[in-house]
């Protein structure tokens, strides 16, 4: 049996060698003919791009920072996430090992009656200890294609627990910034209160004393007002957005603590985007739609296999006696081996349509990944318009606050001299309190905007694996990493963690590069037009900027 299962495996190599080449015929690679630059009117390329920025270097505040480390670590979706990483490692394992020859024992007794035509009822007591081994190789590989498939799903589940990373990143920084807003606009309508309610008193003393009529003081009071109705709009938005956050980071409804430090405007600044071919490497989305497709090909390579013979190969053994005591039972040896050949012949038509179906379910994989690399370069020209959009208007509102103080200003002394009326003083505060309100707002759609096109270019991730996928093996390796380089004075604590946690990080990190290499090798023969060269040289600075780094301070292999 040794000999003829190696000659099968050689066998099935081959065969399998033959199969692969007709999948990659009839499953065609996907159509990425990249353009020459990210953005649409983009002048020239540039290889440094802001998503190769880690995000606590972009989210400089440090509660920020602190709520999106509890976010990562609280949240229920990511925690989902992590469960199903560990849920495909260990299908993917359980794959591979169906390749493997299975054995099985059996201890037990038996009884069979028999009771042939006129021999009469005879009883047949059969204890016994059995082996059995058995190996199913199949002509072209079906195993091995399933293998595959369940190694894609386990890849895949790595760059959705990414991209999930990344979205909540930047919805819990869109959500501080809208509440630091909001805080802005709470403090502007309560200043504007304050002076509509010294303005109201004015105007009372005024009218009481009989220097104007009851029209301005009565002016006064609804201007108060108007701004008073205000408050509890802008707090209950507040409150929401705090809840909100809380929900993000996998807590009941709780106060959110937040910085005093006031959004300013960033102003337009030239924001490098990187190499299209950078753009797909880096995005985890769309190497989660790589993965999808080539478990799409392994699903197609498995129903084109499964249509043609397989071997099995089995043997028994063990030991059986025809009495009722065990006491003989090892002096009754047995053994016999036996090989299959399985051909399915009457259920060739099915798997045919089987086969058929799965590559359309291919084709189908094939465009959605091409429109997910549409769709990302189509968020990042969004993105990237509505940044320079909204930093313009910034501007302008910020010279539109300061022309409007100025009247506000000029309105007031024009007033008390005599020279115009309380109503266009009424105007020129009002028309200030919206500019202030204004500029408030367009401020943080700044922010937001940069959140967003950081994200579309791929930013908000690294390649740190979450502690709860991790092996044993490799935890016990990182353990062993971390007190290893525990007193080394040269390593850099990362911003709000220690050294060992900086030291787990750089480890997880480790053994991220190595999952996405694969992917990325992928992604890479998609490339057209040249742009091989491209991703090559990409791949090669990434490494170059953080591999001998992270391999030289997380130390070991990864498992």
């Amino acid at each position: 049996m040794n000999r003829t299962g190696i000659l099968l495996s050689s066998l099935a190599a081959g065969l399998f060698f033959f199969s692969s080449c007709s999948m990659e015929k009839y499953c065609p690679d996907p159509d990425v003919d990249l353009p020459a630059h990210i953005l649409r009117d983009a002048a020239e390329t540039d290889s440094l791009a802001l998503a190769d920025m880690e995000w606590w270097e972009i989210y400089t505040d440090t509660i920020l920072q602190n709520l999106i480390r509890k976010t990562l670590a609280n949240n229920k979706d990511m925690q989902a996430a992590i469960s199903k990483i560990r849920q495909l490692r260990y299908g993917s394992r359980a794959s591979l090992a169906e390749n493997f020859p299975s054995a099985d024992l059996w201890l037990g007794k038996r009884n069979e009656i028999l009771n042939y035509y006129g021999e009469g009822l005879n009883p047949h007591p059969e204890p016994g200890l059995k082996a059995a081994v058995s190996w199913e190789i199949n002509l072209l590989g079906a195993g091995i294609w399933q293998t595959r498939g369940a190694k894609d799903r386990y890849l895949s589940s790595i760059e959705g627990q990414r991209a999930l990373q990344m979205s909540l990143i930047a919805e819990v920084a869109t959500a501080y910034f809208e509440l630091l807003s909001l805080d802005q606009q709470l403090d502007i309508v309560r200043r504007t209160m304050e002076i509509r309610r010294e303005s109201r008193e004015k105007e009372k003393l005024r009218f009481s004393g009989g220097l104007t009529s009851e029209i301005p003081y009565r002016q006064a009071i609804v201007e108060y007002a108007s701004a008073a109705t205000m408050v509890p709009e802008i707090e209950r938005q507040i409150a929401l957005k705090e809840h909100e956050i809380a929900l993000l980071a996998g807590e009941f409804p709780s106060r959110i603590t937040r910085s005093n430090t006031r959004l300013k405007s960033q102003f337009l600044i030239d924001i490098p985007v990187g190499l299209p071919s950078e753009l797909l490497l880096r995005r985890p989305d769309i190497r989660q739609s790589r993965s999808d497709l080539d478990e799409a090909m392994a699903n197609a390579g498995f129903r084109f296999a499964s249509r043609f013979p397989s071997f099995q190969i089995s043997a028994n053994a063990g030991f059986e006696a025809n009495t009722h005591s065990w006491a003989h039972i090892f002096q009754s040896p047995y053994a016999y081996p036996y090989v299959y050949f399985l051909a399915p012949l009457l259920h060739f038509g099915r798997n045919q349509n089987r086969y058929k179906a799965a590559l359309e379910e291919y084709m189908q994989q094939k465009s959605k990944y091409e429109q997910v690399v549409l769709t990302a370069f189509k968020e990042v020209n969004d993105a990237m318009v509505v940044y320079q959009k909204v930093t313009q208007t910034s501007a302008l509102l910020l010279n539109l606050q300061e022309a409007a103080r100025k009247y506000a200003e000029l309105a007031e002394l024009q007033y008390l001299n005599g020279v115009i009326g309380y109503i266009d003083v009424l105007d020129a505060q009002r028309q200030f309190f919206d500019a202030q309100l204004d500029l408030v707002r367009s401020i943080c759609d700044e922010y937001i905007a940069l959140v967003d096109l950081y994200k579309a270019l791929g930013g908000g991730w690294n390649e740190e694996l979450p502690p709860g996928a991790l092996t044993k093996i490799q935890e016990r390796k990182q353990e062993k990493a971390v007190r290893k380089q525990m007193n080394d004075s040269t390593i850099q604590n990362r911003p709000g963690l220690s050294k060992e946690e900086t030291l787990r990080t750089l480890y997880r990190e480790y053994l991220g590069e190595q999952v996405t290499e694969r992917n990325e090798q992928l992604i890479r023969q998609d490339f057209s037009d040249g742009s091989e060269e491209k991703g090559a040289a990409v791949s090669e600075k990434k490494k170059k900027r953080a591999g001998k780094d992270r391999r030289k301070q997380a130390g070991g292999k990864a498992d």
